[in-house]
């Protein structure tokens, strides 16, 4: 039995080889985030089941889509976001396998039940959620921190030392809330005021990076950076002047799901990895992981002690509730893809 872990972001091929040589009886080929899933996991699954695991990465939900429509096949399971789910739905690109109908479903949290992208839970189950808001070094500065003008109208102290995330819809949606301006908006006036905001914004900005969001932040190169709760909690692990906002403008709520690809090679596998992900020991040792939060009851008993008081990871009672965004119609997106083309020259 072979478990490999292939990352496209990454420069390198790890392999595992568990005791003597052995083969596997099936395989599962898993398209994921970076970063995003422990080995000890991909082991165990591997083992149960007699599995060879293979892992690929992407950056966004939107790079998943565009290489699905491109026609790369061969993945058996993909974790996309909330509004990504609803999309790949619409565009036919998912197997509805009915997870409602397996063995552990009855753990998922009913909150989690009927949710606007898969009403019912016919085609995902939850894998994490969490948040979408900035960190500031306090270290750098010390002044209010709960506002997206630390993004868009930054103090001196952090101007030229903000990280921003390669991604429109945060990017974007930040901009419109800071505004005032609702989200999924075609108003041509007030998209041209968020094209001229982030037009001014960004001449205050680092730069643009998802993929070493936390890294940027932890080596000192940026001072504030747009970043999810966990990898928040993460970065400041190690490095403890680091401080999660929670902007009282809004923020962004989200769900990652696990899914069956459309066509998956190895059907039976990734209904069994997705049943295998919704036992409470399982989901709480990728939160230990991850640092988000699972959908799924019963976890509690597994987790590590410092998740239930940590800052990232509960809000406090004068912030607003996150805020998840479904998908904008087709003429948003042009209209969006148009303004963020603009702000990457």
């Amino acid at each position: 039995m072979k478990i490999k872990l292939f990352g496209l972001a990454a420069a390198f091929t790890f392999c595992l080889s568990a005791g003597p040589a052995a083969h596997a009886a099936g395989k599962l080929n898993i398209y994921n985030w970076f970063d995003y899933l422990p080995q000890e996991l991909i082991d165990k699954f591997a083992m149960e089941h007699d599995v060879e695991v293979t892992m690929d990465t992407y950056d966004s939900n939107e790079s998943l889509l565009a290489r699905l429509k491109a026609g790369v096949t061969g993945y058996d399971v993909a974790v996309p976001g909330d509004y990504m789910v609803a999309i790949l739905i619409q565009e036919g690109m998912l197997e509805k396998v009915q997870p409602n109908k397996m063995e552990n479903f009855k753990h998922m949290k009913e909150e989690w039940i009927d949710v606007y992208w898969d009403p019912g839970r016919e085609y995902s189950i939850p894998y994490q959620w969490g948040s979408t808001n900035f960190m500031v070094d306090t270290a750098v500065y010390d002044g209010d921190i709960d506002t997206l003008a630390i993004l868009f109208d930054p103090p001196a102290e952090v101007q030229g030392k903000i990280n921003m995330l390669k991604d429109v819809n945060d990017v974007l949606n930040a901009g419109l809330r800071y505004l005032g301006h609702p989200r999924c908006n075609d108003n041509p006036e007030q998209l041209k005021e968020l094209n001229a905001l982030l037009g001014e914004a960004k001449s205050h900005w680092l730069s643009f990076n998802s993929d070493g969001a936390k890294e940027v932040l932890v080596s000192g190169d940026a001072a504030v950076g747009q970043i999810w709760n966990g990898f928040g909690m993460r970065a400041r692990a190690e490095k403890a002047s680091l401080k999660y906002a929670y902007p009282r403008e809004g923020f962004t709520g989200w769900m990652d799901n696990l899914v069956v690809l459309k066509g998956a090679p190895n059907p039976d596998n990734a209904k069994k990895f997705l049943n295998f992900m919704l036992e409470p020991e399982n989901a709480a040792t990728l939160t230990n992981f991850a640092r988000y939060t699972a959908g799924v009851m019963g976890t509690e008993p597994f987790l590590d002690p410092e998740l239930a008081s940590a800052h990232e990871l509960n809000p406090p009672s004068a912030a607003p509730a996150p805020e998840f965004v479904p998908p904008c119609p087709e003429k948003v997106i042009r209209l969006y893809d148009r303004i963020w083309t603009n702000l990457l020259k």
